[in-house]
């Protein structure tokens, strides 16, 4: 039961993030193929600070690490994947977005974000390792004292 109530909220979660990043409102086959990359890194965030907008900066950069948290958790709790490998399908996951962006006219296909939203799984993915050592760490100290 708890493992299916996890992958339903993983579901949810998934739907999210591609509402909030690919499929947002005013999509149109207008749009098809009239979107923007942008492959130099963090280039976009340089007016921002010049212009002190710090919480449009905390919310790109910081919002393109939270948002792939959740993904790198949920592989690593799902199977015992390698941090590596957790790595690549983080990477694979923000490509498709990327990807449907461009193609979809919905958004801007940043470096950036590819880099950033790896860098979440990866580090939602340590979380998960860091709780399962604490977790196995606990019972191995409480059953060496029975």
């Amino acid at each position: 039961m708890k493992r299916k109530a996890i992958t339903i909220a993983f579901i949810v979660y998934v739907v999210c993030v591609l509402r909030i990043t690919v499929f947002r409102p005013g999509i149109s086959f207008r749009n098809l193929f009239q979107g923007t990359i942008n492959v130099s890194l963090f280039k976009a965030y340089l007016p921002l600070l010049r212009e002190g907008r710090w919480f449009r900066i905390i919310y790109l950069f910081g919002g393109n690490i939270v948002w792939f948290v959740p993904l790198g958790m949920y592989l690593k709790w799902l199977d015992k994947w390698k941090i590596r490998t957790i790595a690549v399908m983080g990477l694979l996951f923000s490509l498709f977005i990327e990807t449907m962006q461009y193609i979809l006219g919905t958004g801007i296909s940043e470096l950036d974000d590819l880099i950033l939203n790896t860098l979440g799984a990866v580090i939602g993915a340590w979380i998960v390792g860091m709780l399962r050592r604490k977790i196995y760490d606990r019972k191995e100290t409480g059953n060496a004292g029975k």
